[in-house]
Parts: structure tokens; sequence; C-alpha cells
């Protein structure tokens, strides 16, 4: 029995996030995912409650998953591996999971949304300072705000299809900090 659940749970996950994504949260009602998912809509509400519990499960859930993938790249060997990984991350973060990207960027403005990723993004803010300190950088503040801002556009373009020379771009961003 625990299986079954399980298993409608995630189709429900699934479902949502694959709606969401493509119609967006609010063009998509809880009756169109029970619908979608083969479950009655009751047990949406059993399972999250409402469409606002449900969104977050899959925000937070998400940004999990990426945290615990990409835990590597997160560690500071060299100011030079950290920069660089911080600029190859957009790229693989929307190639393995472009559904939940895709919804973080049509959800950019939703506060929820915008909040846990503030709190993905905060980390690391110190680090790519503390980075372009070590190389040398004159003003390494300006730098790590100029570096997080291209790092943003990058996903949210990529997530959306609205690029399709993101590596080539990336690479550049990399010989412009000379980090190749």
């Amino acid at each position: 029995m625990k299986e079954t659940t399980f298993s409608r749970k995630e189709r429900i996950l699934q479902t949502a996030l694959q709606l969401f994504a493509s119609k967006g949260y609010l063009d998509t009602s809880t009756k169109e995912i029970a619908s979608n998912a083969g479950v009655s809509e009751a047990l949406i509400f059993k399972h999250f409650g409402n469409k606002d519990a449900l969104l977050a499960h899959i925000v937070k859930s998400g940004y999990r998953k990426v945290l615990l993938h990409h835990k590597g790249m997160m560690t500071y060997k060299s100011a030079k591996d950290f920069l660089r990984n911080m600029v190859q991350l957009p790229g693989k973060l929307v190639a393995e999971e472009p559904l939940f990207w895709k919804l973080q960027e049509r959800l950019s403005h939703h506060s929820f949304s915008k909040s846990q990723h503030e709190l993905f993004i905060k980390p690391v803010q110190p680090i790519i300072q503390r980075a372009f300190l070590e190389l040398g950088y004159p003003n390494p503040e300006l730098e790590t705000q100029f570096l997080l801002l291209i790092i943003d556009m990058l996903w949210k373009k990529e997530a959306c299809g609205e690029i399709e020379n993101a590596v080539e771009l990336s690479r550049l961003v990399e010989q412009k900090y000379n980090l190749v």
C-alpha cells in the first residue's frame, strides 16, 4: 500500500511540474493535475493540502536535489576552479532538470520561488567574491555582482529555450575571466 501511495504522489509531483512549467502556475488547476496524473483531486489535497503547498514542495525538492548532486562543484579548491564551476553550473543544471528550471524561470517574480532561489545563491556569493579577491581583481564585490547577473541570465534564457549558444557564451565568460 505504501508503494502505491508513493508512486501516485510522485505522479502528482511530476504532472504538476510538467503543467506548471509548460502552462504556468496560475493557468494550471488541481483538477487538471489530477486528471493528467490519473488520480483524484482529493488525493492532491490529502498529500499537499493545496496548490501553493504543492508548488512549494516541488520548488524545495528541486533545490535539494541540485545541492545533493552538485556538492562537489560548490567545493572551493582554487579560485579559478570555483569560478569555472559557477560559470558552467547553469548549463549543467538546465540540462539535468529542464522542467524544474523552466518552472523557476516562469516563477522568477513569484515571492516564494524567488526566496528559494536567493537561499540557493546566497552562500556562493561570498565565495565568488573571495575568488575574485584571490585573483587580484580590483573590485571583487562588483565582479561578483556582474558574474552572478551573467549566470542568472544564462540559466533563465537557456531554461526557456531563448538561447542556443549557451555553451559558447559560458566559454566566452571563462575566457574573459581567464579561467580556461
